[in-house]
């Protein structure tokens, strides 16, 4: 039987199964797109059509709506009617946020404003009562929903998932406010949860065990709570039934990002030439010399300190992409110091390069746009972010490329690059050098990393030219990162 025909069945289990779980959320609901005054809306409707409560569900510092998609599917089937919002600089949104930090004056009258709009929209649906409106945010979102209730009595409740800062919220307003932050989160969201809520008798913390900044928001925990709050906000009786399952997109974006990984090989296989060459066995890999390893991690941790020191000085900190230009300076610096170390070592052996090897790369890029945008968060590029992302995809193009000649294709060596390359960013967050918003992307990020030391193993099992394994490898990375970090000036 043929690599394709062994394989086969597997794919397809993998790619209906992770279909049915993301194109069948919430099946039953009636979902509308909308615009309004610029900013992007999705609506979620129960399916009968009687004056309903309104929420508005409010995303975090680089997320979307469809990162919140999962709360339109519990608070639709529980009978609200959702306004789900991509902010000013995120996700569908093309206009940039005023400055890169969420914070600052101008950037929190846009997130008003947004907010502004998207109660007014849900306000005037047919099918929703206007009296009877919540708010419902995470991060950043958690912070711009809480202000926006305290200056707006008229908003019944809020929900602030992983606030990051209590000073939005006093004494006075807003009522029925419930605070939750998730276990494994920083002390900080731990403070500002605890301070906010202790404000006022109507006002409740929560806290959600085994979850950080990014898990709270798919934990079934979190979603009971949500609509226990609301609720009792707005009298409505107490439904102990079960609520759709948070992580169902979760779950079918990850069964189809495997399916693509898994058909690579077969597709590279092809591409190369080499279509009858056996799928790889997962042996285990050969131990390279100590000292070759410990030459490459000290050649790494010097070129991405000095990376990371020079990248603070760079222009291309004036890039409208928040916290991209730094990292795009630093993933630059680090590669061009990396390369130059591997030019004075011997040329790689026989590879192959042919043209038809380039056809990777957009599968590469579906490979990883499809299921993220499917069931994850926005993953289409908008506005200035075509442009940049091809800045992101070069950066880390020539970091990928360095990284293949140093490791020699070794994927140990290779993971050993990519983990200190996190962890000195990591540093530069913790230093000031760069966002401390960087810590809380660290897992995704991570995760990213070790999806492009995957690529390139199956690359190099068929001798593909280490430039176009770079090619291939970086846009599995430059991608997400363009599409969700915010656009913003300065």
């Amino acid at each position: 039987m043929s690599l394709v025909g062994r394989t086969l069945p597997l794919l397809l289990v993998l790619a209906v199964g992770g279909g049915w779980l993301v194109l069948g959320a919430g099946h039953e609901l009636r979902r509308e797109h909308a615009a309004s005054a610029g900013v992007p809306l999705e609506e979620v409707h129960p399916p009968s059509g009687a004056p309903h409560p309104g929420v508005v569900v409010a995303h975090g510092y680089s997320g979307s709506a469809k990162l919140m998609a999962s709360f339109g599917d519990t608070l639709a089937a529980r009978g609200y009617v959702v306004v789900l919002l991509d902010f000013t600089g995120h996700g569908a949104n093309p206009r940039p946020l005023p400055d890169q930090a969420a914070g600052s004056s101008g950037s929190t009258l846009a997130l008003q404003r947004d907010l502004d709009v998207a109660v007014a929209h849900l306000r005037s649906l047919p099918d929703v009562d206007p009296s009877r409106i919540a708010l419902v945010g995470h991060s950043m979102g958690a912070g711009a929903v809480t202000r926006y209730a305290a200056a707006h009595p008229e908003v019944t409740a809020t929900v602030a998932i992983s606030l990051p800062d209590s000073s939005v919220a006093s004494a006075e307003a807003p009522a029925r406010l419930l605070t939750m932050v998730g276990a494994l989160e920083f002390p900080a969201f731990h403070s500002a949860a605890v301070g906010a809520a202790a404000q006022r008798g109507d006002r409740a913390v929560r806290v959600v065990g085994g979850t950080e900044h990014i898990t709270i928001l798919y934990a079934p925990e979190t979603h009971r709570e949500t609509v226990a709050w609301l609720d009792r906000a707005f009298g409505v009786p107490r439904d102990d039934s079960a609520i759709p399952y948070p992580g169902r997109r979760l779950i079918g974006a990850a069964l189809l990002a495997l399916a693509f990984l898994l058909a690579f090989s077969p597709i590279a296989a092809v591409l190369a030439g080499s279509g009858d060459s056996p799928w790889p066995r997962l042996a285990r890999p050969k131990a390279p010399p100590w000292a070759a390893t410990i030459r490459i991690a000290a050649v790494t941790a010097a070129a991405t300190v000095a990376g990371a020191i020079t990248a603070r000085f760079l222009p291309t900190t004036a890039l409208p992409l928040a916290i991209a230009g730094y990292v795009i300076g630093y993933a630059a610096v680090t590669g061009a110091l990396l390369l130059a170390y591997a030019s004075r070592r011997p040329a790689p052996g026989p590879t192959i390069s042919r043209p038809r090897l380039l056809l990777a790369v957009p599968y590469a890029v579906v490979a990883i746009a499809v299921p993220v945008h499917l069931g994850l968060t926005h993953a289409r590029p908008v506005g200035d972010r075509w442009w940049l992302l091809l800045i992101v995809w070069a950066a880390f193009a020539l970091l990928a490329y360095a990284a293949e000649r140093v490791a020699g294709g070794v994927a140990l060596h290779l993971l050993l690059i990519a983990a200190i390359f996190v962890i000195v960013l990591a540093a530069a967050a913790v230093t000031g050098l760069t966002s401390g918003f960087v810590i809380l992307v660290l897992f995704p990020l991570i995760g990213l990393m070790l999806w492009q030391t995957v690529w390139s193993a199956f690359l190099n099992r068929f001798a593909v030219s280490p430039w176009v394994i770079a090619l291939t490898g970086s846009v599995v990375v430059a991608w997400p990162l363009t599409v969700t970090l915010p656009l913003a000036g300065h």
